[in-house]
């Protein structure tokens, strides 16, 4: 009888044992799920940054023809115009080589047992002296009355190289936004913001300041520029 009941007593304990067991596993495995289910909860918002920002660099591509029936009188004419252009650009202060020839065609055919001969020349201006580049645009019918007359497609425009120096500042600047946004949505939701799940860097845009539109015939590009990047970022939501 003192052996049986021992062996209920080791029974008992090993089943109380067990039981803990039971209960103490049940309660890690609710908690883990709990911290799961947690941790997937995130929310996604976008983040903007502007910046406005000057060109430093302007290229002027020029095209100019001149037009006869005598192939040597029309190269006279172009050479002439060339050298007009020239002056024009030395006037202003522009030194010899910011000016540079980058192409130039001959177009013949004849007409009624005439020949008509075009020449047509491609000069381009490039120049990191913006001010200048403008005074250059403004009092472009000098040209005019030089004789030079530009042809269509003859436009400045105005680049800013040096994206890569505010890069890290707009990124972060982007990503401080977007953890506002989150924020706010945690407010409104009763939660809190944790820290960054996953994020893309969205394409940066260069665009004219103003609206102003760039390029093409009779279009005014403007050295003003706005950089613009969106950033996606997914945040943990505590």
């Amino acid at each position: 009888m003192v052996w049986l009941q021992d062996m209920n007593k080791v029974a008992l304990a090993g089943a109380v044992v067990l039981a803990g067991g039971m209960i103490t596993g049940g309660y890690l495995l609710g908690d883990g799920l709990r911290r799961a289910h947690a941790a997937d909860r995130s929310v996604t918002v976008r983040g903007l940054a502007e910046r406005n920002v000057t060109a430093d660099l302007a290229t002027w591509t020029i095209a100019y023809s001149a037009t006869g029936t005598d192939l040597a009188s029309v190269r006279a004419d172009i050479e002439g115009n060339t050298a007009e252009l020239r002056g024009y650009f030395k006037s202003l202060g522009f030194p010899d080589n910011a000016l540079t020839a980058t192409g130039a065609g001959v177009n013949q055919f004849i007409n009624n047992g005439v020949p008509n001969i075009t020449i047509t020349q491609r000069m381009q201006l490039r120049t990191t002296d913006i001010e200048r580049a403008q005074k250059a645009v403004a009092n472009q019918f000098d040209l005019v009355r030089r004789g030079v007359t530009l042809q269509e497609g003859s436009a400045m425009s105005y680049s800013f190289t040096k994206l890569n120096d505010i890069k890290p500042q707009m990124v972060a600047a982007a990503t401080k936004d977007a953890r506002s946004s989150a924020e706010q949505f945690a407010k409104d939701s009763g939660t809190g913001v944790g820290g960054i799940k996953s994020a893309t860097q969205g394409y940066f845009s260069i665009e004219p300041r103003d609206g102003e539109t760039s390029g093409g015939y009779g279009a005014a590009d403007t050295p003003f520029k706005k950089v613009r990047v969106v950033t996606t970022v997914d945040f943990y939501l505590d």
